[in-house]
């Protein structure tokens, strides 16, 4: 890993840790998960769009890895706030160590989630438990989240496996998989 890319993401992880504080500020009578799932949000939110087509100019190798590298960082920020709160939940931990080896390993041998997640707790938070809004972000949620991780990711943990790439790359792909299922 360049030394450039291991600078970003201490960078970045002071810097998702900075907007965290920021809207605990904003937010002081919301819950820590509240604030939290907005860091999600955000992060989400700006991962689909400046992956989206009308984002992508310039080189494309070093852009996807500056993506690559803001995901690593925000993972590890997450992680690490995630152990902050009042319960630590077993799965989650076990999917953000799987998913920072698996992308750091990707970022080490150059072999390069949704908003609605999130939009469902808080929506429950402010209120909107059973509500029509609630409803459509579950089924939001649900569709994309059965598409990407039971249709789109079974064919991507097929081919990583068997093309050429290191044995740590196909160990999380397959770890990954296993988080999903």
């Amino acid at each position: 890993m360049d030394d450039y890319i291991l600078k970003l993401v201490v960078i970045v992880v002071v810097l998702w840790t900075a907007v965290f504080l920021f809207i605990r500020k904003i937010f002081p009578n919301r819950s820590f998960n509240f604030c939290s799932r907005l860091v999600s949000t955000i992060h989400a939110t700006l991962a689909v769009t400046l992956t989206s087509p009308p984002f992508k100019t310039g080189d494309a190798q070093f852009a996807c890895i500056v993506e690559i590298t803001w995901t690593l960082a925000y993972l590890i920020y997450d992680l690490v706030c995630c152990s902050f709160d009042q319960r630590v939940n077993v799965d989650n931990t076990i999917h953000h160590l799987i998913s920072i080896v698996g992308i750091g390993a990707g970022l080490v041998y150059e072999k390069i989630s949704s908003p609605f997640l999130h939009c469902r707790e808080m929506l429950k938070e402010l209120g909107y438990r059973d509500t029509g809004l609630n409803l459509t972000a579950d089924v939001t949620f649900a569709a994309i989240f059965t598409f990407a991780r039971m249709v789109c990711e079974p064919h991507l943990t097929y081919l990583t496996p068997s093309a050429r790439n290191p044995i740590i790359i196909k160990a999380m792909a397959l770890g990954l998989q296993l988080v999903s299922a």
